[in-house]
């Protein structure tokens, strides 16, 4: 009966996670798509400690479990609660690693029963087929928590982009090597030193495949490792014949791999382009990085800014991450609503990878409250832009260039942009003229409609807010 009881929960827990990455893909529903999947999870948690039985024997060792438990709950909910919203896509990257490093562990433990199972009982098909999903799960898992280090460290400015010739054929060498060892480690069990050296092997080609890749294609990079643990977790399932973990495992791998996949259409490059190409890191050459004369900027002052804007018909704003630099959410959606009294249209337009992860910029807005339908996709903004008066960008670069459409050279060339050159008059808010993530110097900030405010995000718009009342 308990056992019944057991699949019920995992059924239970297994529907959850599904309904919850439906309701996470609106922003009107992901925060209630969050917690539905989180209450299936502790479904799942609870049901294992307590009805998992093996050969009539449960679990026990309560203790230890339950001081694991709260020891992560409370690391897990204190890092949340203090994470500053700029440091949002380092924290995924970070807790990203630990689920891969949790999958390498498994794999590291189960290998060392099955090696003492096989000395009594010799090796058969069972234990071949159980050292692959092991062999697999480590070294997916290996690769997902070192590579997710170097990204988080790169996201925060610890880790620097490095790359060197020749370094793509190293790489490849440590993982043939890698995958070599697999096989005759699948083939010849006795070998057992050859898990270690998997797992050394697997670790050190996820550091050197991230440690080149820099700029706006870091998104990607997430999205891939994202979808590397939750392939690990499956191979878990697998191991423990665990529907949930099973289950949860390939909806995270799926969604993960999905969304890498759009994050590249989003930058118009493959993914091979992506992991080989280096974009965005130290061999940014050519193009828009100091090989042509870009003539002078214009500045604005605050108080012509808030006059343009104030007797504008429409205003599009452009959030960029130097807009989550400044925690400057709620002064831009004060700043909208002073606009609507006077009978300004206000929208947002959302570049699929601005700031510095998948979503980052949705996610700041509703914290402030920002309606969602007004937050616009690129191609449904790209179509607004002619006709807008004014759009203010806000610490945005690298997803605003036009070099991505118009200079060959350019490392980001084929990149969508939102195409905001288009509007009459385009307002840019930086704290200076230092080049976006990706390194290269943004044409836009030259061309005769475009103005430069410089500042403090939050204080430009606080002012900008005075300014526009005063009208």
């Amino acid at each position: 009966m308990e056992l019944n009881i057991l699949t019920l929960c995992y059924l239970i827990a297994s529907v959850t996670f599904i309904v919850g990455l439906k309701m996470l893909s609106s922003p009107a529903s992901a925060r209630k798509g969050n917690l539905v999947a989180a209450a299936g999870m502790s479904i799942a948690i609870f049901a294992t400690i307590f009805l998992y039985e093996e050969n009539g024997v449960k679990l026990g060792n309560y203790a230890w479990i339950f001081v694991g438990l709260i020891i992560g709950t409370v690391i897990g909910t204190l890092a949340a609660k203090k994470v500053k919203m700029t440091a949002m896509p380092e924290m995924v990257s970070l807790f990203n690693g630990m689920g891969g490093a949790c999958a390498a562990l498994i794999s590291l433990v189960e290998f060392n029963h099955l090696a003492h199972e096989m000395v009594t009982t010799g090796i058969t098909a069972g234990h071949t087929g159980k050292i692959l999903i092991i062999v697999l799960g480590l070294l997916i898992g290996s690769v997902s928590f070192s590579g997710s280090m170097i990204a988080w460290g790169k996201l925060n400015g610890k880790v620097k982009d490095f790359s060197f010739a020749g370094q793509n054929i190293l790489n490849l060498l440590f993982l043939a090597v890698a995958l070599g060892c697999a096989v005759w480690l699948i083939i010849n069990p006795s070998q057992t030193y050859l898990l270690y050296v998997i797992f050394a092997l697997s670790l050190l080609y996820g550091i050197m495949f991230v440690m080149p890749i820099g700029g706006a294609d870091m998104p990607v990079v997430i999205s891939l490792l994202n979808s590397f643990t939750g392939v690990a977790a499956a191979f878990g399932g697998f191991l423990y014949d665990n529907k949930v973990m099973l289950t949860g495992g390939i909806l995270v791998g799926a969604a993960g791999t999905l969304l890498t996949i759009l994050m590249c259409k989003a930058m118009n490059r493959s993914l091979k382009n992506v992991l080989i190409g280096s974009f965005g890191g130290n061999n940014v050459s050519g193009g828009t990085t100091g090989s042509k004369e870009q003539g002078n900027y214009k500045e604005i002052s605050l108080s012509d800014a808030a006059m343009v804007m104030s007797y504008a018909n429409k205003v599009i704003i452009v959030p960029g991450y130097g807009l989550a630099v400044a925690q400057a959410q709620h002064a831009c959606h004060e700043l909208e609503k002073i606009l609507n009294e006077k009978g300004v249209e206000v929208t947002y337009a959302i570049h699929p990878v601005a700031g510095r992860m998948p979503g980052h910029m949705n996610v700041l807005l509703a914290e402030a409250d920002v309606p969602y339908e007004k937050l616009q996709e690129m191609e449904q903004a790209n179509d607004e832009f002619k006709s807008t008066d004014v759009v203010l960008i806000l610490g945005a670069n690298d997803v605003v260039n036009p070099a991505a459409k118009k200079d060959p050279a350019s490392p980001i060339y084929g990149m969508p942009i939102l195409e905001v050159e288009q509007a009459k008059t385009v307002i840019v808010n930086k704290r200076s003229m230092k080049p976006g993530y990706a390194g290269i110097e943004n044409d836009l900030f030259f061309q005769p409609k475009t103005s430069m405010l410089f500042g403090d995000a939050k204080k430009v718009l606080q002012d900008l807010c005075a300014e526009v009342k005063a009208i």
